[in-house]
Order: C-alpha cells, then structure tokens, then sequence
C-alpha cells in the first residue's frame, strides 16, 4: 500500500494548523522549533540497518503479521510515486503452491531525519500487513504500535512543507542512535 502524499502535504489539516506552519516558514522559525523538538538524526544509513531496524520493530509488535522478503531504502520512490513508503506483497505461483513475498520501501530521503521520523513511517508500512487501508482500525493499529504516530505524521508533513518551500536539511549523518 502507498500512502499518498497530496500537493499540499498539510491539506488534510485545519486551516488553522495549516496557516499556523506557513506562519513559522514566513518568520523563518520552523526549522529551530523542529530542531529543538528532534535534535538528532538516526543512524540507521544501509539497507542492512533499515532491516534490523524494521525486523525488529515488527517482532516487538506484529510478532504474527508474517514474514518480510525484503526491507530497502528507495531513491525512486518520494520523486517517482510521490510516497514516502511502500508496502507490497507480491504473489507467485511456484509449482503447486503459491508463494507471497512481501516487501517494504522507505524513501531515501528518510536516512538523514530524526529516528523519530524513521519509526513513524515504519509504523506505517507494518501496519499494512495487518490493515490494507488507511482507515480507522490502521491509524488505531499505527497509534497502538507507536502512542504519538498522529503528531510524528504532522510533524514530517511541516518539514516537507518546509522543504518545499526552499529550507534546507536540518539533518544529515547519524548523530543518535536507535
């Protein structure tokens, strides 16, 4: 599953949290409150890493959802299909069975964030092994895997808004780690 990210990364937002972002962009604060809220990046930067990180994530919270045939970051995916993450499982028939394969992608532009933002987007795609759609029981799936999912969410989307509109990355090389 993709999640679709809207032009406007903050349109599914009220008006008020929405002018309240363009407001700190203006006075050219975004970026130190975000700094201040997430001061390190993660150092989860190779395929391997994202794996254990993944791997690990999913036995502490969806021990039963099945197995991932493979987890990589993807520098196609935010230019390409305009998602941060994907979801996919793939099946084949081999002989007399049919085999599943289910992959993970995390956009590329998730190495030099916060871990916080990495587990967030994490969430997200193992939450659709369980939860095909973005509906009420898979946003409760993503809060009870991670309690503060929905300000994490709203939290990326005002950077890639600030991104956006010219900011420059607040983080690079893994100063933390996970």
């Amino acid at each position: 599953m993709r999640p679709k990210l809207p032009p406007n990364y903050l349109a599914a937002y009220p008006a008020t949290l929405t002018a309240q972002v363009h407001h700190l962009i203006e006075q050219d604060q975004l970026a130190g409150w975000l700094l201040q809220k997430y001061p390190l990046a993660h150092d989860v930067r190779t395929d391997k890493a994202l794996h254990d990180f993944v791997h690990a994530l999913k036995n502490e919270s969806l021990r039963n959802a099945g197995q991932l045939s493979k987890v990589a970051f993807d520098n196609k995916l935010h230019v390409i299909k305009n998602a941060l993450g994907t979801h996919t499982t793939i099946s084949r028939v081999q002989g007399a069975n049919l085999k599943t394969k289910r992959e993970i992608r995390i956009a590329t532009l998730f190495k030099e964030m916060p871990p916080e933002f990495l587990r967030m987007i994490v969430v997200h795609e193992l939450s659709h092994m369980k939860e095909r759609e973005h509906d009420k029981a898979f946003y409760q799936l993503c809060r009870s895997i991670e309690p503060e999912y929905a300000q994490l969410e709203f939290d990326l989307r005002a950077y890639l808004t600030y991104l956006d509109a010219g900011g420059v990355t607040l983080w690079s090389g893994g100063s933390s780690s996970l």
